[in-house]
């Protein structure tokens, strides 16, 4: 595999323009969201709706996942990326919507956009990063969705006022127009000498096969139970804010604060897991995370609100990048982008399935209920990080690993 990232800065290029891309793609959609409960709750929806409304959001990449990542293992991974311009539309659309149904429709396109898009720029990341480079890299990479949703939600409340129903509407098509700038940097992304992937007629490993390789099952619901916990606080804060009489701009500030401190996380990320290595790492921010998330049921006032938002955000941050790399180096060589396609299809079904079951829950214990089911989510996904092992390596590769290690730092001269 090319060690594209490394080297001179030009041959870094390539990494930070997927960073930029991915920031403004995730803050459309960090922007959406919340616009998208608010403008729901504008045309009558109750708390049930709010969670079919979120879930149906990843409803077309649960299907869709699986034949895309196929499809990248054998090919290149840029021409997914402007297929997220369905994040626009989906944006648009939703600021237009009169009706639950269609909110919930546009919902669902806008996922599917945001599903091509992290498929093309994760295998991206993947095919051409080294080995010793994989967990900086996914880390950089997340980067840029965080800062997504650190802008994203503050934006939305910026825009939100009194008026719900025009106010959510203006913040919906100000999102489609930023997810649309998201494709203005993506030029030239992929090495072509990295493209080619696998031969086209090389056999197709079998999901089943792929499933049992050990770390990717772990792997896989770490991602589900961090990104589920994730879009429940972006979907459902908002519903706890009106309830507590919380205005729309605090919302969005909570929100923020939660992704900076995912942001401060990854930036310190390398250090961390030399320091506690990534096992150790994965079970305590994933337990203290599963703690913290069920504390936002407690009535605590705001300013607790946002200690926990930021202690919180911090043990997520860890969850998304490492998952990654621990995906990418079990899984066959042949099927990588499959396997990432998996582990998204995991994170879609946790979506689709996590706020239905939040909505039901509101609808019978509450609002602030669903936390305390994220955190139960958060608590399992510590306990399978301490049961898997360390990521599978090929023969030779631990010498490879080491010399790239030592390229790496020789040839850092700061973060992409």
């Amino acid at each position: 595999m090319p060690t594209a990232s490394s080297g001179p800065g030009g041959r870094r290029g390539w990494l930070l323009r997927l960073v930029v891309a991915f920031s403004f793609a995730q803050a459309a959609v960090s922007m959406a969201r919340p616009a998208v409960s608010y403008r729901a709750l504008s045309l009558g929806a109750d708390e049930r709706a709010i969670g079919v409304i979120a879930g149906v959001y990843a409803l077309l990449p649960l299907f869709a996942a699986v034949p895309l990542g196929r499809r990248t293992d054998h090919g290149r991974c840029a021409p997914l990326l402007p297929v997220g311009v369905l994040i626009a539309g989906g944006c648009a659309l939703s600021g237009m919507a009169d009706s639950l149904a269609a909110m919930a429709a546009w919902s669902g396109v806008m996922g599917l956009g945001h599903l091509c898009f992290v498929i093309g720029a994760q295998s991206i990341v993947a095919r051409q990063s080294a080995p010793a480079e994989q967990d900086r890299n996914f880390g950089h990479f997340t980067i840029g969705a965080s800062l997504g949703q650190l802008v994203g939600p503050l934006a939305a409340g910026a825009l939100i006022g009194a008026d719900i129903d025009r106010t959510s509407a203006v913040a919906l098509l100000v999102s489609a127009a930023v997810g649309a700038v998201s494709l203005t940097s993506l030029w030239r992304i992929e090495h072509v000498r990295a493209a080619g992937g696998p031969a086209r007629q090389a056999p197709k490993v079998p999901v089943s096969r792929i499933l049992r390789t050990r770390g990717v099952p772990a792997g896989i619901f770490i991602s589900l139970a961090v990104l589920s916990a994730t879009d429940i606080l972006t979907a459902y804060l908002p519903v706890v804010g009106e309830h507590r009489g919380i205005a729309p701009a605090t919302v969005g500030l909570l929100l923020s604060l939660r992704a900076a401190a995912t942001i401060a996380c990854r930036l310190v990320m390398t250090p961390l897991i030399d320091l506690l290595g990534r096992t150790v790492l994965t079970i305590a921010t994933c337990a203290s995370g599963g703690l913290l998330c069920a504390g936002v049921a407690l009535p605590v006032p705001v300013w607790g609100l946002g200690v926990m938002l930021v202690l919180l955000g911090f043990c997520l941050g860890v969850g998304q990048p490492l998952s990654m790399t621990t995906v990418v180096q079990a899984a066959p060589a042949d099927a990588r982008s499959t396997a990432l396609a998996l582990r998204l299809t995991g994170n879609r079904l946790g979506q689709v399935a996590a706020p239905a079951s939040a909505g039901l829950i509101a609808g019978v214990a509450g609002v602030a209920a669903p936390f305390v089911m994220l955190g139960g989510l958060l608590l399992v996904a510590a306990g399978l990080g301490a049961r898997r092992g360390p990521p599978r390596r090929g023969p030779g590769e631990a010498d490879s690993f080491r010399s790239a290690t030592t390229r790496t730092e020789r040839s850092r001269t700061g973060p992409p």
